[in-house]
């Protein structure tokens, strides 16, 4: 139960604007393994299935190799 907890923590600071570009893709990241983006509402199904389509994630949802990269130039930037 713990885990789902953390999950709607997650949701809330996502829906709040207060994750960054990691936490936004590991939060996706888990909704995709979990199942659980595509039951919320639309607007997670499609942002997940974007992030897929983009490279930024995979069909399991990991973080890809191009997402680490992105977002270390981010942070280096």
């Amino acid at each position: 139960m713990g885990r789902m907890k953390d999950i709607a923590i997650d949701l809330m600071s996502y829906e709040a604007g207060e994750l960054d570009a990691r936490g936004t893709l590991e939060l996706f990241g888990t909704l995709i393994e979990s199942g659980m983006a595509w039951t919320l509402q639309g607007s997670y199904g499609r942002t997940a299935d974007e992030l897929i389509h983009a490279g930024y994630l995979t069909q399991d949802g990991e973080v890809s190799e191009f997402a680490d990269s992105m977002i270390e130039e981010l942070t280096t930037a």
